[in-house]
């Protein structure tokens, strides 16, 4: 005990990280590292080939992190500017499939501009240099039309496809019809090549009246998208109102049912919304949450650190603080674990990073990147 003490003293009189405390889950046990802390509501993690990470702060900067997590002190510059109100801001980030040779980088966040504010997406091109980091030659891709007032609801997540399609996810900016209108791009996912063309194939490609880049609709609230690992299909969650938060996949040209089809109910008064929970030729959830868990950010698991996680689909949660482990059986979720409940704050992000660990974002004023890491 009294060589317990004094190693126990060494290490505290040295600033050494005392060894974080094992948590244990029904098939991987792990603990929970801090890497970086003092991120102002981060909101996407991004991997650059070196090692170093991207994170996205909703207040409008983009800030560099080493492999370690130290935080570069001055924030990525050439970010355009965001309409930082209510849930907007800067939003997701992620790298071309062909970053190594082109280095474009795209972002989402919330805009203003004739009629409000909507979902924009710019590309820029990364350059890191003895000057610092920027990025140059921004074009923007993508807008939401139209804009409107409020500030809730803009997503928003990106993914490429294994197509080199950009996904897009577009929130119904808290107007429920919208989600429904083809004339309009809320609660929509779009689908664009990467410089933002339509490509030739999207669903309501030459509708009279409807927006080209419409790829589904009747979306509520989409912030968590990722690419199954061997279907290579697009898997995404939304928040529902009051109960009826989703797990879909994003089909061409599907209607995923919003608002016409729920398993919540409008909040406060609980009355139902829509003719129900089902209706012929709207979408069925793969799995769905009631009460809600507020998710935001997903990965599916591929890694070799973690071996019996692996397939497994994680996906962060707001409300109960926690991380949601998902097994699955082809398209079908066959058990539910939840993890870290309360215990790190509210979960943002959820990545994989390529040394094959499991980084998560968390939402707060002093937000943090943690790392989850195996006890072998």
């Amino acid at each position: 005990m009294k060589r317990l003490l004094m190693v126990a003293g060494l290490v505290a009189c040295l600033g050494l990280p005392a060894q974080a405390e094992v948590l244990r889950s029904e098939r991987e046990d792990f603990r929970v590292r801090v890497l970086s802390e003092g991120l102002v509501h981060p909101w996407a993690l991004a991997f650059l080939p070196d090692g170093r990470m991207l994170v996205s702060e909703r207040p409008g900067r983009l800030r560099l992190l080493a492999a370690d997590g130290r935080l570069d002190p001055r924030p990525v510059a050439g970010v355009p500017a965001v309409a930082a109100s209510g849930q907007g801001g800067l939003l997701d980030v992620v790298l071309h499939p062909d970053f190594a040779a082109n280095g474009w980088i795209y972002l989402s966040y919330a805009a203003a501009g004739e009629g409000g504010v909507g979902t924009e997406v710019v590309r820029g091109r990364w350059v890191s240099d003895a000057a610092g980091h920027r990025l140059e030659d921004l074009r923007v891709i993508y807008r939401q039309r139209p804009k409107s007032s409020g500030g809730q609801h803009f997503g928003s997540r990106l993914v490429f496809d294994r197509d080199g399609f950009l996904h897009i996810s577009q929130r119904d900016r808290g107007t429920m019809a919208r989600a429904q209108q083809l004339d309009d791009l809320a609660g929509k996912q779009v689908r664009l090549h990467d410089d933002g063309r339509v490509p030739a194939d999207n669903p309501w490609r030459g509708v009279a009246g409807a927006h080209p880049e419409i790829f589904s609709v009747g979306h509520r609230n989409i912030q968590g998208a990722a690419l199954h690992p061997v279907s290579g299909a697009l898997w995404t969650h939304e928040h529902g109102p009051q109960g009826g938060d989703e797990i879909n996949i994003v089909r061409k040209g599907r209607n995923y049912g919003w608002p016409v089809i729920t398993y919540g109910v409008n909040y406060v008064i609980g009355t139902k919304i829509g003719v129900g929970t089902h209706r012929e030729g709207l979408e069925q959830p793969l799995y769905q949450w009631t009460p809600s868990i507020a998710p935001s950010g997903m990965a599916f698991y591929v890694g070799e650190r973690f071996p019996a996680w692996r397939g497994n689909l994680f996906v962060g949660a707001l409300k109960y603080q926690m991380l949601v482990r998902l097994e699955l059986d082809g398209e079908r979720v066959v058990h539910e674990e939840r993890l870290l409940s309360g215990r790190e704050g509210r979960i943002r992000d959820v990545r994989q990073g390529p040394d094959g660990l499991i980084y998560l974002l968390t939402d707060a004023p002093d937000g943090k990147l943690l790392r989850l890491e195996p006890t072998r």
